[in-house]
Protein backbone atom coordinates (compact mmCIF):
# COMPACT_ATOMS: atom_id res chain seq x y z
CA UNK A 1 0.00 0.00 0.00
CA UNK A 2 1.09 3.55 -0.67
CA UNK A 3 -0.15 6.64 1.15
CA UNK A 4 0.72 10.18 0.02
CA UNK A 5 0.73 13.10 2.46
CA UNK A 6 -1.97 15.75 2.04
CA UNK A 7 -0.32 19.01 3.13
CA UNK A 8 -3.70 20.77 3.01
CA UNK A 9 -4.81 18.96 6.17
CA UNK A 10 -1.39 18.11 7.62
CA UNK A 11 0.75 20.20 9.99
CA UNK A 12 4.56 20.29 10.20
CA UNK A 13 6.30 22.85 12.45
CA UNK A 14 9.67 23.71 13.98
CA UNK A 15 10.07 25.29 17.42
CA UNK A 16 13.22 27.33 18.06
CA UNK A 17 14.21 28.49 21.55
CA UNK A 18 15.66 31.89 22.49
CA UNK A 19 18.58 32.45 24.85
CA UNK A 20 20.76 35.42 25.78
CA UNK A 21 20.35 38.59 27.84
CA UNK A 22 17.21 39.75 26.01
CA UNK A 23 15.57 36.32 25.67
CA UNK A 24 12.96 37.18 28.32
CA UNK A 25 11.63 39.78 25.86
CA UNK A 26 11.97 37.60 22.80
CA UNK A 27 9.86 34.83 21.47
CA UNK A 28 10.58 31.18 20.99
CA UNK A 29 9.67 31.30 17.31
CA UNK A 30 7.44 28.65 15.77
CA UNK A 31 8.05 28.06 12.10
CA UNK A 32 5.61 26.41 9.70
CA UNK A 33 6.91 24.10 7.01
CA UNK A 34 4.47 24.90 4.18
CA UNK A 35 5.59 22.83 1.18
CA UNK A 36 6.61 19.19 1.38
CA UNK A 37 5.89 15.89 -0.26
CA UNK A 38 5.95 12.53 1.40
CA UNK A 39 4.77 8.98 1.30
CA UNK A 40 4.45 5.87 3.41
CA UNK A 41 4.54 2.40 1.89
CA UNK A 42 4.09 -1.03 3.47
CA UNK A 43 2.77 -4.52 2.88
CA UNK A 44 -0.97 -4.47 3.69
CA UNK A 45 -1.98 -6.13 6.97
CA UNK A 46 1.60 -6.76 8.10
CA UNK A 47 3.33 -3.35 7.87
CA UNK A 48 6.37 -5.27 6.58
CA UNK A 49 8.83 -3.43 4.36
CA UNK A 50 7.55 -0.10 5.68
CA UNK A 51 9.13 2.95 4.10
CA UNK A 52 8.82 6.67 4.84
CA UNK A 53 10.08 9.37 2.47
CA UNK A 54 9.73 13.14 2.92
CA UNK A 55 11.07 16.01 0.81
CA UNK A 56 10.73 19.57 2.14
CA UNK A 57 11.01 22.78 0.10
CA UNK A 58 13.11 25.00 2.40
CA UNK A 59 12.07 28.26 0.71
CA UNK A 60 8.55 27.90 2.13
CA UNK A 61 9.39 28.06 5.85
CA UNK A 62 7.30 30.79 7.52
CA UNK A 63 7.39 32.31 11.03
CA UNK A 64 3.99 31.87 12.69
CA UNK A 65 4.42 34.05 15.78
CA UNK A 66 2.81 37.43 16.30
CA UNK A 67 5.55 40.03 15.87
CA UNK A 68 6.18 43.28 14.11
CA UNK A 69 6.27 42.88 10.33
CA UNK A 70 9.83 44.21 10.15
CA UNK A 71 11.04 41.73 12.81
CA UNK A 72 9.30 38.84 11.03
CA UNK A 73 10.88 39.79 7.69
CA UNK A 74 14.35 40.02 9.28
CA UNK A 75 13.96 36.66 11.03
CA UNK A 76 12.69 34.95 7.87
CA UNK A 77 15.49 36.49 5.78
CA UNK A 78 18.09 35.21 8.27
CA UNK A 79 16.44 31.78 8.41
CA UNK A 80 16.15 31.37 4.62
CA UNK A 81 19.52 32.94 3.82
CA UNK A 82 22.01 32.27 6.61
CA UNK A 83 20.52 29.20 8.29
CA UNK A 84 18.95 27.19 5.46
CA UNK A 85 20.84 28.76 2.51
CA UNK A 86 17.86 27.95 0.26
CA UNK A 87 19.69 29.17 -2.85
CA UNK A 88 22.23 26.33 -2.58
CA UNK A 89 20.15 23.80 -0.63
CA UNK A 90 16.51 24.03 -1.75
CA UNK A 91 15.40 20.75 -0.20
CA UNK A 92 15.61 18.74 3.01
CA UNK A 93 15.28 15.00 2.49
CA UNK A 94 14.41 12.15 4.86
CA UNK A 95 14.32 8.48 3.92
CA UNK A 96 13.76 5.69 6.39
CA UNK A 97 16.19 2.81 6.62
CA UNK A 98 14.26 0.84 9.23
CA UNK A 99 10.66 1.06 10.41
CA UNK A 100 9.28 -1.19 13.11
CA UNK A 101 5.59 -1.13 13.93
CA UNK A 102 3.84 -2.32 17.08
CA UNK A 103 0.07 -2.64 17.22
CA UNK A 104 -1.40 -0.78 20.23
CA UNK A 105 -5.09 -1.40 19.39
CA UNK A 106 -7.18 -2.27 16.33
CA UNK A 107 -6.43 1.01 14.56
CA UNK A 108 -3.58 2.52 16.62
CA UNK A 109 0.07 1.71 15.92
CA UNK A 110 3.37 2.80 17.43
CA UNK A 111 6.15 3.17 14.86
CA UNK A 112 9.88 3.46 15.50
CA UNK A 113 11.63 5.04 12.54
CA UNK A 114 15.35 5.21 11.78
CA UNK A 115 16.60 6.93 8.65
CA UNK A 116 18.83 9.49 7.00
CA UNK A 117 18.12 13.23 7.10
CA UNK A 118 19.94 15.43 4.59
CA UNK A 119 19.97 19.14 5.46
CA UNK A 120 22.31 21.70 3.83
CA UNK A 121 24.19 18.89 2.10
CA UNK A 122 24.95 17.05 5.35
CA UNK A 123 23.41 13.65 6.01
CA UNK A 124 22.89 12.45 9.59
CA UNK A 125 21.02 9.51 11.07
CA UNK A 126 17.70 10.44 12.68
CA UNK A 127 15.38 8.29 14.77
CA UNK A 128 11.96 9.08 16.18
CA UNK A 129 8.71 7.56 17.43
CA UNK A 130 5.33 8.18 15.81
CA UNK A 131 1.73 7.26 16.57
CA UNK A 132 -0.18 6.02 13.55
CA UNK A 133 -3.95 5.82 13.25
CA UNK A 134 -4.78 3.39 10.44
CA UNK A 135 -8.19 4.38 9.07
CA UNK A 136 -8.11 2.18 5.99
CA UNK A 137 -7.84 4.65 3.14
CA UNK A 138 -6.12 7.23 5.41
CA UNK A 139 -3.26 7.28 7.89
CA UNK A 140 -2.86 9.95 10.58
CA UNK A 141 0.76 10.06 11.75
CA UNK A 142 1.84 12.24 14.68
CA UNK A 143 5.07 12.70 16.55
CA UNK A 144 8.17 14.78 16.79
CA UNK A 145 11.92 14.83 17.01
CA UNK A 146 14.74 17.17 17.95
CA UNK A 147 17.94 17.97 16.16
CA UNK A 148 20.95 20.19 16.70
CA UNK A 149 21.66 22.71 13.97
CA UNK A 150 25.41 22.35 14.56
CA UNK A 151 25.21 18.67 13.50
CA UNK A 152 24.41 20.00 10.02
CA UNK A 153 27.05 22.76 9.98
CA UNK A 154 24.54 25.49 10.88
CA UNK A 155 25.39 28.29 13.31
CA UNK A 156 22.34 29.32 15.37
CA UNK A 157 20.98 32.78 14.51
CA UNK A 158 21.59 35.79 16.79
CA UNK A 159 19.90 39.21 16.90
CA UNK A 160 20.58 42.56 18.55
CA UNK A 161 24.35 42.16 18.54
CA UNK A 162 24.13 38.71 20.13
CA UNK A 163 21.90 39.80 23.03
CA UNK A 164 19.20 37.48 21.67
CA UNK A 165 20.23 34.14 20.21
CA UNK A 166 18.44 30.99 19.18
CA UNK A 167 19.59 27.78 20.83
CA UNK A 168 21.25 25.02 18.83
CA UNK A 169 18.45 22.51 19.44
CA UNK A 170 15.23 22.65 17.40
CA UNK A 171 12.05 20.70 18.07
CA UNK A 172 10.02 19.44 15.10
CA UNK A 173 6.36 18.38 15.45
CA UNK A 174 4.16 16.78 12.85
CA UNK A 175 0.58 15.70 12.33
CA UNK A 176 0.57 14.20 8.84
CA UNK A 177 -2.40 12.80 6.97
CA UNK A 178 -1.64 10.25 4.30
CA UNK A 179 -4.27 9.31 1.77
CA UNK A 180 -4.18 5.97 0.03
CA UNK A 181 -3.11 6.35 -3.55
CA UNK A 182 -5.51 4.79 -5.96
CA UNK A 183 -4.04 2.08 -8.13
CA UNK A 184 -5.27 2.33 -11.70
CA UNK A 185 -5.60 -1.05 -13.39
CA UNK A 186 -5.83 -0.95 -17.16
CA UNK A 187 -8.13 -3.48 -18.83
Amino acid sequence: MRYVFDKGVSRFTVQAFATGMLSVFGHDPTIAIRDYEGEVQFVPGTYDKALLRVSVNTATFEVLDEMKRDDREKLEALMLGNVLDVEHFPDVLFESKQVSVRKVSDDLLQASVIGDLTLRGVTQSLSFEARVMDMGTMLRISGGFTLRQSDFGIKPVSFAGGSLRLKDELKFSFELVGKQEEVVVEA
